[in-house]
């Protein structure tokens, strides 16, 4: 049994369906959901603001096996890759797997974990800290608070994510 911390986010289309997509996909397997966020672009390519959303989800999948859910979900949404961190229809990340309750780390090209960019983006750490006040994450310097990472951030960064309003 794994528990995955995954971020989705869109900007392209029918972006709340394609985060419902993905709930739809884990199904039972899903443990926790936060609201819908809207968030900034980030990367530095000019687009549209963001739907961004945090799941976690529990389920008998290795950590590979999460990365291809992710995978799946952003192929069934059609998802074109020609522009890092350009607009999508549906990007999803894993940000952390623990298997039998210790944090998988991997620095495999493949899949890092956790997800190496995940305690510097607002867009995470704010809809994660939602659903789990007490969560951590492993950082390269050890075990941080999701709270604290997020307090760390540049308030304007932290500033420009915001619930969505319901639709």
């Amino acid at each position: 049994m794994s528990r995955a911390v995954l971020s989705a986010g869109s900007n392209v289309g029918d972006s709340r369906g394609h985060l419902s997509s993905v709930i739809a996909a884990l199904g039972d397997r899903l443990v926790a959901a936060s609201r819908v966020y809207t968030t900034p672009p980030w990367g530095g390519v000019e687009q549209d603001d963001f739907v961004n959303q945090v799941l976690v989800a529990e389920g008998d999948l290795t950590p590979g096996e999460w990365l291809e859910f992710c995978r799946a979900c952003e192929r069934a949404a059609e998802r074109e890759r020609t522009v890092r961190w350009g607009p999508r229809t549906l990007d999803v990340d894993v940000v952390s797997v623990e298997e039998g309750g210790t944090v998988v780390v991997s620095d495999d090209p493949e899949l890092t974990l956790p997800h190496p960019r995940a305690a510097v983006r607002a867009f995470v750490l704010v809809p994660w800290l939602e659903i789990e006040p007490d969560a951590v994450l492993a950082t390269p310097t050890g075990p941080r608070r999701i709270a604290e990472l997020l307090d760390e951030l540049d308030p304007a960064e932290r500033a420009g994510i915001a619930a969505a309003e319901a639709s």
